[in-house]
């Protein structure tokens, strides 16, 4: 899927779930499972990061930014 039909948003990363993973939450409060790629630095507690969404799933994000 093309990068433009994601949608993005900011986020603190609010819980390290290992191997990449990471629990983060939106401003409005949604809680999402988020991923890094295996080249990212790790994220710690607080952190925020910017986040990909596929519009039919905002249950599981892409950290696209730190």
């Amino acid at each position: 899927m093309p990068a433009r039909d994601n949608l993005q948003a900011q986020g603190t990363i609010i819980e390290v779930l290992g191997e990449g993973a990471y629990r983060a939450e939106l401003p409005n409060g949604h809680r999402c499972i988020a991923r890094a790629e295996k080249s990212a630095p790790a994220f710690a507690l607080s952190d925020k990061v910017l986040l990909a969404f596929h519009p039919y799933d905002l249950s599981r994000g892409r950290i696209i930014s730190g």
